[in-house]
């Protein structure tokens, strides 16, 4: 570890300019990763907020949920024989407020659960995120589809579907907008991919997701980005140290030839990996928190602790990887060759 210290304080540029490059790029990461969080949520908090289960659509939907009927039979079964299963449908629309203005929205309507909230006839709950645009509870709002009046009785936090916020409207008057009789989805917490009925196809959480396609096209995308930089930062260190171990070989052949194991001069390099990759994760880590707590409201960025955590591991281990690779020529050194040869 001594050599280590002595090594990067006699060359300190070269080991700032790394240190700065890993933090930029790990500092990039984490804001991609934050932004990818960001938009999942933004696109999908209906869904994975809640709890972990089984989803069902009809088979013939072709794995469209807006395509999908569930045969009335068949969910009337399922209610009566699954505790908490729950009947629920998702369909986009939009709401016109006192002043005339349209709003974008989900609605969303379900049978009896706790999952969802539920409201009496010609009543509406809506996300949060259109108080913000000046509707009250006690706002009369209107469909052109639907032949009554939607009395706001309230806002939830973070439900969005589809980048839009989520509208709870009673069951009857969801089939009076959109013309329908059978709901799209059925949803049993708790269920697993075993649990099968007629006609009907399952889904865990996570494939359930990824049949909404803004959904799979977004994320594949943005974590395609985040996996790219994190291999990109493995090379960085395996080039750096390549290059600063083709530099040093007359020495390792003097510190070899007088008796030191090829093991140190890896704990070496090992400490000076770990060393600039820490420090700069540290940073890259403080700054992306800091940016979380002061980015604009309506930016969707998320960078949960969980998550740094595991892109902080995978770093380190990118890290490790790449400085071991880079020194495999240390341990081919000959000592009496590499004297020769001078140290460049």
């Amino acid at each position: 570890m001594n050599l280590a210290w002595k090594e990067m304080k006699k060359n300190k540029v070269r080991f700032m300019i790394l240190g700065s490059i890993v933090f930029l790029v790990s500092f990039l990461t984490f804001m991609i990763s934050g932004l990818a969080n960001g938009l999942s949520q933004d696109n999908a908090a209906l869904i994975k907020d809640l709890p972990e289960g089984q989803f069902y659509m009809s088979k013939d939907a072709d794995e469209t949920y807006n395509l999908s009927k569930i045969d009335r039979r068949t969910q009337d079964e399922i209610l009566n024989t699954q505790k908490d299963a729950v009947a629920f449908s998702i369909q986009m629309g939009f709401l016109n407020d006192t002043t005339g203005k349209q709003h974008s929205i989900a609605f969303v309507t379900s049978t009896d659960s706790k999952l969802f909230k539920h409201v009496k006839h010609e009543e509406i709950i809506l996300d949060r995120t259109l108080k913000d645009k000046g509707i009250k509870v006690g706002d009369i709002l209107t469909n052109n589809q639907f032949s009554g009046k939607f009395i706001v009785k309230g806002f939830v936090d973070q439900k969005k579907y589809s980048h839009a916020p989520v509208a709870y409207i009673n069951m009857e008057d969801y089939k009076e907008i959109y013309r329908v009789e059978e709901m799209q989805l059925m949803f049993l917490p708790g269920g697993d991919s075993s649990q099968g009925f007629t006609g009907l196809q399952s889904f865990s959480k996570k494939d359930f997701l990824h049949t909404i396609s803004s959904y799979k096209a977004e994320q594949l995308s943005l974590n395609m980005i985040v996996w790219f930089l994190v291999v990109i930062s493995g090379m960085l260190f395996a080039i750096f140290f390549y290059m600063m171990n083709v530099q040093k070989m007359g020495l390792y052949g003097i510190l070899k030839a007088i008796g030191l194991k090829t093991s140190k001069l890896f704990n070496m390099m090992w400490t000076q990996m770990v060393f600039i990759t820490v420090t700069s994760l540290v940073m890259s880590i403080l700054l992306s928190q800091v940016f979380q707590l002061i980015a604009p409201k309506g930016m969707p960025f998320s960078l949960p602790l969980e998550t740094t955590a595991q892109l902080s591991f995978v770093f380190l281990v990118i890290g490790f990887i790449g400085a071991s690779l880079s020194g495999l020529q240390i341990k081919k050194v000959e000592p009496l060759q590499a004297i020769q040869q001078g140290e460049v």
